[in-house]
């Protein structure tokens, strides 16, 4: 059974509450609204308009990480005399357990679910939420806000963590900080204070050396300090014989590890019980693994990729310059700068989605070689036939998916049928 509503809650549960956004964290709150008996009404972009005489009638709005906190309904909200929390802060009003927050540009899926896989293994009941794809509100709602001993491993993206108000972690793990998201943030200054957000309302902090680095740069350093930040060194740390063919014994993942042996470490457990663990775990699909061999070449699948920052770590893998599949929405950032560093690690690229033509002009002025593809299925082909026996094929495409894809997951399951179909057909030749 959950627990009562506090105190800010009981009167602006007694309307129906608003909610806005209809995705996975929206239908999330909605699952936690039912559970406490309460009604709602939902409101999305492509369906029921959150109007100011719509606001008048709700006390609660409860909002998905798609709305920034300077976006008109929300404003429209406050106007009305609404309560407006984010699905995390909502989720936290009603969870009996831990968080144990993970944030980072890139890394904090995979983390999130090793450390929920790892813990049980120690003894520890964990369970995954958060941006991982599983809201918290719905474990929230499945569990009737869960056990004292159960800990929730929270993913928390920089749009949730940027207007938390209730939300505390008793540790977060930050595993990097790169250039991201600056089409809502605006600038790396600001993306930066948005995962600090989550830092600052966690009782312990556990940052990689990027963070750090950007900590020092932007004055940030003194109040981490003053917050306990635990400064871990993750990059340039030599091979882990006891990592030795797990998905951690390279980076990009070893980075993930040096983060959860760190925590680990401090909360008293057995490191011995963590690298079992790693040893049985496995990543999630679409992350930097081999797809296909096909003829001599590797084809390899990356579509998880969303940010340079992902881009570079996957290419520093390979020993050799590959053939990227490079391309999708802008998220903001320095395209030229990106492409200057990684032109030494590509023998050509392939350009595919929105901001394949300002590529392929940072290209150029690298001098690196490129073709302009209208579809995934077009930068394949021509990346199979530029091939030779030891190459390696890489779709990591840097930037979102939305513009030719329903999500990452079906970007990269479309590229795996292409490359099925394209076995066969060399089967069957």
């Amino acid at each position: 059974m959950l627990p009562a509503p506090p105190s800010c809650l009981t009167s602006a549960l007694t309307a129906p509450v608003a909610v806005l956004g209809e995705g996975i964290s929206g239908q999330g709150v909605q699952a936690l609204v039912g559970a406490l008996d309460g009604t709602f009404v939902a409101y999305d972009a492509t369906g029921k308009e959150f109007t100011a005489a719509a606001a008048a009638g709700h006390g609660l709005v409860v909002y998905s990480p798609g709305f920034p906190p300077d976006h008109p309904w929300l404003a429209r909200a406050r106007a009305a005399g609404c309560l407006a929390l984010s699905e995390l802060d909502f989720a936290s009003l009603f969870w009996r357990g831990q968080v144990l927050a993970v944030t980072g540009t890139n890394g904090k899926t995979t983390l999130t679910e090793f450390l929920a896989h790892a813990l049980p293994e120690a003894g520890r009941a964990a369970a995954a939420a958060g941006n991982i794809g599983h809201a918290f509100c719905r474990l929230v709602a499945a569990t009737g806000g869960g056990l004292p001993e159960l800990t929730a491993v929270c993913e928390v993206s920089s749009f949730q963590a940027e207007s938390l108000q209730h939300l505390k972690a008793a540790a977060t793990l930050w595993t990097n900080f790169a250039e991201d998201h600056l089409e809502r943030h605006g600038d790396l200054p600001a993306y930066f204070a948005a995962k600090a957000a989550l830092a600052m309302r966690s009782a312990r902090v556990f940052a990689g050396s990027s963070v750090r680095a950007f900590a020092e740069k932007s004055g940030f350093v003194g109040t981490a300090a003053a917050a306990g930040f635990v400064w871990i060194e993750t990059e340039g740390r030599p091979a882990d014989p006891a990592l030795e063919g797990t998905v951690f014994a390279d980076y990009p993942q070893r980075e993930n590890y040096l983060l959860a042996a760190a925590w680990w470490k401090a909360e008293g457990l057995n490191a011995a019980v963590l690298a079992k663990a790693a040893g049985s775990f496995r990543l999630g699909r679409h992350r930097l693994a081999p797809a296909a061999q096909i003829g001599g070449v590797t084809y390899w699948n990356d579509s998880k990729a969303t940010n340079f920052h992902a881009v570079e770590a996957a290419l520093a893998r390979f020993h050799r310059p590959v053939l990227l599949i490079a391309g999708g929405r802008a998220k903001g950032g320095d395209l030229r700068g990106f492409i200057h560093r990684i032109a030494s690690k590509v023998r050509q690229v392939y350009l595919i989605g929105e901001t394949a033509p300002e590529l392929g002009r940072a290209c150029a002025a690298e001098n690196l070689a490129h073709t302009f593809c209208g579809s995934l299925a077009a930068a394949l082909s021509a990346a199979a036939e530029d091939a030779v026996p030891g190459d390696h094929v890489l779709l990591s495409p840097g930037f979102a998916s939305f513009d030719m894809f329903r999500n990452y997951q079906d970007r990269g399951d479309q590229f795996e049928a292409l490359l099925k179909d394209r076995s066969l057909a060399k089967a069957s030749a």
